[in-house]
């Protein structure tokens, strides 16, 4: 697009300086001819001029008067009225008295009547461990859900085979088995049995 532009110009500037330089080559055609004079008729008796009508002055306009001024309007003033009276303080009243305070009383309810305390049912016996073969299925209900499985079987099966017991479900109740499993330690003091 800039380039049609651009020789849209050229072209218009080599119009141009070519038309200035043919006009400076020209031949101007003077030819310096005698020419006759035509003659002209002479005037007829040329009518008088026709007389130009007087005009008479214009008339001067009738001079009015101007009306006189008006007077100055004034607003009416306004109608006297009597000062109000100095506004009277607020009437205040005295907090009315009130008896002093006194908390209701909570209403009398009956004590509930004493129940013996009740017991927990009684856990099932544990089964008897007479040998580790007894160990082996307690310790897989106990470790079946362990994230390394042989290892707790290891450790269950030693605690079983030791304080002769293994706590039931799969995670706590460890106080069912005693002293002798709860306190059962690893050589790093951690607990030992699962």
């Amino acid at each position: 697009m800039a380039s049609k532009a651009v020789l849209l110009l050229l072209g218009l500037l080599l119009l141009v300086t070519t038309k200035f330089s043919s006009a400076d080559d020209e031949e101007q055609l003077i030819l310096k001819a005698p020419y006759a004079k035509v003659p002209t008729p002479a005037p007829a008796n040329a009518p008088a001029p026709a007389k130009v009508p007087v005009k008479a002055p214009p008339t001067p306009a009738p001079v009015t008067k101007t009306p006189p001024p008006l007077p100055p309007v004034t607003k009416p003033l306004p109608p006297v009225t009597k000062p109000l009276p100095p506004p009277l303080p607020p009437v205040t009243k005295p907090p009315p008295t009130l008896p002093p305070f006194t908390k209701p009383l909570p209403p009398v309810t009956k004590p509930p009547p004493t129940l013996p305390p009740v017991k927990p049912p009684a856990a099932p016996p544990l089964p008897p461990v007479r040998s580790k073969a007894d160990c082996i299925p307690l310790c897989d209900q106990r470790c079946k859900l362990h994230s390394r499985k042989r290892v707790c079987m290891r450790a269950c099966m030693t605690c079983c085979d030791r304080c002769k017991c293994v706590p039931p479900g799969t995670y706590g109740n460890r106080e069912r088995c005693g002293k002798c499993y709860t306190d059962m330690t690893t050589h790093g003091n951690r607990i030992k049995c699962p």
